[in-house]
């Protein structure tokens, strides 16, 4: 008898970023993906919490990378410029990057490559055909600054993830923080550790490291001023 079951519809979530309320799914149609080395795959997984890794993977995974902006507007405003990029996404037969519409404005595609198709649709990018080395990038506005009551500023970002089921892929996550000359790096959480660098540099910070699990950032900012987002 022919089996007519319909093959179960599989959702990873690969990173979301709290922060500026976006998540990144892919979806396939079919399981046969999971049939290349089911072994391999669920060992990869991690099921516990955040873990750096003081050495980066020996296969390429998801690398995500952010340029945060803030414009001199941005401290009354909160919205600040956003470049990202995506590296080495996972191989589905379509995904997409959901943006939390309130948090996210003016999303425009900026380059794709081995990728079919790319387009923006309301509040998100939709992909089709995702193959290897692929990468996309776009940019947009984002409200990540919030003022505190001290005249100080948080941004934070997160939680940043790549998920399948119940358990954690390794991820890379990069960041550029670009600042005002009236607006100063003073902390971030976590702190700096092996697997989580944090460079000062004369536009601002650079972030880059290396997990599994869930990270979430807290970036702390003080000004000149006193300005405050209003």
């Amino acid at each position: 008898m022919k089996n007519t079951t319909k093959p179960l519809k599989i959702i990873s979530i690969i990173a979301l970023l709290a922060w500026n309320g976006w998540a990144l799914s892919q979806v396939s149609e079919d399981d046969s993906w999971l049939q290349d080395d089911p072994r391999a795959i669920f060992d990869a997984i991690n099921e516990g919490e955040l873990s750096f890794l003081q050495k980066p993977p020996m296969k390429l995974v998801h690398h995500h990378h952010n340029t945060l902006t803030v414009l001199p507007e941005s401290l009354k405003t909160g919205w600040v410029k956003l470049e990202q990029c995506h590296e080495n996404l996972d191989l589905f037969p379509s995904a997409q990057i959901v943006y939390n519409k309130d948090k996210v404005r003016n999303i425009k595609l900026v380059s794709y490559k081995n990728i079919g198709q790319a387009w923006v649709e309301g509040s998100s990018v939709q992909l089709t055909d995702i193959k290897a080395d692929a990468r996309l990038c776009m940019e947009a506005e984002s409200r990540a600054l919030t003022a505190q009551k001290d005249g100080s500023f948080i941004m934070k970002s997160g939680p940043f993830m790549r998920k399948f089921l119940d358990g954690y892929f390794p991820m890379r996550v990069s960041m550029d923080v670009i600042l005002p000359d009236s607006l100063h790096f003073v902390s971030i959480e976590p702190e700096e550790q092996k697997g989580f660098k944090v460079v000062k540099n004369k536009l601002g910070i650079n972030i880059d490291t290396w997990f599994e699990g869930r990270l979430t950032t807290r970036i702390h900012l003080i000004q000149d001023s006193q300005t405050k987002i209003q």
